[in-house]
């Protein structure tokens, strides 16, 4: 390892040497001597070999000839550690010249602190960190420096294998990253703190491989990034917005979502120890009754479920405990047996046989600063035999985070056993690993995401809904019958072909919500209330469509397509009508989309039951609704270079075998500027 550079520098070497680094360190420096102990070289020509990884400790100009001097030599890589390239206003140029500078040697940043490898102590680290040498664990994976160094504090017993902050990732990215952990047979599953996505098509292809290893990826993802050309008059654009689509695109690769770091952790232990669960049916156990009613309704808002015990788990579970327990999944066993090894074994194993994905009990730790842990042992013991007489995924739960001593953590994941900090959180790691578990039940959609728009066209053109409509007949999609007409008298003959009730409305591709102008008028009934309307519109509108109702609509469906400025092009599924906007129910998923990823989309609304037949009301014709999503996908990605926006709202489902209709349409594209 070469390391160049003063204070940074010095603190790697330091790093390397407390973690244990077999390696040769070699400090570059032009006036010091020596650097803890080792030797300095001048610059990278009186190295006495060529290095394998080198950090990068010097300023932005500095270090694009260091970058070019070690790719000249053929080093294996480099840890870019400054900052002031693209993230600032001026960087760009010394951006593209430190590119041109690396050539084919990788590089790690810049303006990222670097790597920590704890399973062969080699550090590229400027700085202090938490963790220590493991034989196995998790890679995590960080586009901010800081909020690794964060995670390696953690004191909860997570084994971490590697930490890699990715900074701007301007040559080596998080897929590249993900990559090399999977070379790896020690590195169990992958934590990723994201902020944004540079290559989605490729980090596609790294979630490909890390299904096939079945290695499990967790991420948490902040922010909202810019949606870039996009018009705010739809609702599509307003509903949804690239935190969304990113839901979306994890829920495709089947990457479990997290939303806060403590449970990034949890879950990570969660998969460290027994991987993705099979389902997400839990037990409970524990000795207080206030315990196992928060676990009971911690579970409602998650898709979670306590089953209820049969006749026959009951009765197990009754013959281990005291005559005044009241049996029940969560469990309250008080503490009858408290301090009893062997019943108190007898109990959990009564319940673990009972055949759940996962089961818990909740045991927190006194303070041992202040209180006495003996009698806590039998419990701990008691669950170590029960796990391992019978082989199901087992966890540990103290209520409060803090209550879980470190050292009783990396106990329970030496048994086997996971220790989770914090019911929430607890619970939360539960539905992770039971979303991943279900994605690996799933194939991966065999078409790969296309990736961002490359469109160069900036000059927006948004066409009337006739015409939208007319390249979405042509796409295959059914819209009303009707006319686009510039006079009452033209209005008046296209309704003698028309079959009434008729809608009559502006047709102006600058007013997307016509409602909000009067300027839409439904259920005409006859040629005169007709004629009457239609002047009104006339005097302050050059241009009108009517249309033939749909009267037999099951249910009303907002369908939009946008693209995400980082991730591509994505559609949103939700309810139509006036309920897009006060009752939202909507999901997104990227395009392209298969039969079945449309379907797990409609099944998940609130609206879904309206198509399969709510108290009585007609079963919808889900199979044209389907037929009509992707027709609505094939028709947005062959115009993905230039697609803007495209809502259907609403798109009105009708009784199974009459087939949907399309009878408002939004349609914005570019044009080459």
């Amino acid at each position: 390892m070469a390391v160049f550079g003063g204070r940074e520098a010095c603190e790697v070497v330091r790093q390397c040497k407390r973690m244990g680094f077999a390696g040769d360190i070699w400090p570059v420096h032009p006036s010091r001597e020596t650097v803890e102990g080792y030797r300095c070289y001048r610059d990278v020509s009186a190295l006495p070999g060529i290095p394998d990884a080198s950090f990068i400790g010097v300023n932005r100009h500095a270090t694009v000839g260091i970058v070019d001097s070690l790719s000249r030599v053929g080093a294996g890589g480099a840890v870019c550690y400054a900052s002031g390239f693209n993230e600032v206003a001026d960087g760009e140029a010394l951006n593209d010249a430190l590119l041109a500078a690396a050539g084919s040697m990788p590089i790690l940043g810049p303006n990222c602190y670097g790597l920590i490898n704890y399973l062969d102590g080699a550090l590229m680290w400027p700085d202090q960190h938490g963790g220590e040498r493991v034989e196995c664990g998790v890679a995590l994976f960080s586009q901010s420096s800081n909020i690794g160094l964060n995670l390696t504090m953690q004191s909860r017993g997570l084994p971490i294998a590697y930490l890699l902050a990715l900074g701007n990732q301007a040559k080596t990215g998080l897929a590249d990253a993900l990559e090399a952990a999977l070379d790896d047979p020690r590195v169990t599953a992958v934590g990723l703190y994201i902020e944004g996505f540079v290559d989605v098509p490729a980090f596609e292809r790294a979630m490909r491989r890390a299904t096939e290893q079945r290695v499990p990826v967790a991420a948490l993802k902040s922010g909202a990034s810019n949606q870039g050309a996009r018009i705010t008059q739809s609702h599509t654009a307003s509903m949804a917005g690239s935190d969304e689509a990113a839901d979306a695109l994890f829920a495709r690769l089947g990457i479990a979502r997290v939303n806060d770091l403590d449970t990034l952790i949890e879950v990570l232990k969660l998969l460290h120890v027994h991987g993705p669960l099979a389902g997400n049916r839990l037990c409970s156990m524990s000795c207080s009754g206030g315990e196992a009613s928060l676990m009971a309704d911690a579970v409602i808002s998650r898709d979670l479920v306590f089953p209820e015990l049969n006749m026959a788990q009951h009765q197990a579970v009754a013959d281990t405990v005291h005559e005044l327990v009241s049996v029940s999944n969560p469990l309250d066993y008080h503490t009858f047996d408290w301090n009893r090894e062997e019943e108190l074994c007898a109990t959990y194993s009564a319940m673990l046989g009972c055949g759940f994905d996962l089961s818990l009990l909740v045991l927190d730790f006194p303070r041992a600063d202040r209180c006495d842990l003996e009698t806590w042992g039998p419990a701990v013991s008691a669950i170590g035999r029960a796990a391992h007489d019978t082989g199901v995924p087992t966890a540990v739960v103290a209520s409060l985070p803090e209550s879980m001593p470190e050292s009783v953590a990396r106990q329970l994941i030496a048994d086997g056993i996971v220790p989770l900090c914090g019911l929430r959180q607890a619970l939360d790691a539960a539905q992770a690993a039971a979303t991943i578990g279900a994605a690996w039940q799933r194939q991966l959609p065999d078409t790969a995401l296309p990736g961002p728009s490359r469109a160069t066209g900036h000059v927006l053109t948004r066409v009337d809904e006739w015409q939208a409509k007319v390249e979405l007949a042509q796409a295959g999609l059914t819209v009303p019958r009707g006319q686009r007409v510039r006079s009452l008298k033209a209005l008046m003959a296209a309704a003698q072909s028309l079959d009434f009730p008729l809608a009559l409305k502006v047709c102006d591709a600058d007013i997307a919500h016509k409602s909000e102008h009067n300027a839409v008028i439904l259920n005409i009934r006859d040629q005169d209330a007709l004629s009457g309307y239609g002047q009104d519109l006339f005097a302050r509108y050059p241009q009108l469509l009517v249309e033939e109702m749909v009267t037999d609509a099951v249910c009303e469906m907002i369908v939009g397509v946008s693209q995400d400025p980082a991730i591509g092009p994505w559609m949103l599924l939700g309810s139509g009508g006036i309920q897009a906007e006060l009752a939202p129910d909507r999901t997104v998923v990227l395009l392209p989309a298969d039969c079945a990823m449309l379907e797990r989309a409609l099944a998940s609304l609130k609206a879904y039951p309206l198509l399969v037949g709510f108290r009585g009301t007609p079963i919808a014709d889900t199979a044209a609704l389907l037929q009509a999503l992707q027709q609505i996908g094939e028709f947005a990605l062959a115009r993905k270079d230039s697609l803007v926006e495209l809502e259907l709202n609403p798109l009105l489902v009708r009784p199974k075998g009459k087939g949907v209709v399309a009878v408002d349409a939004l349609l914005c594209c570019t044009e080459d500027a």
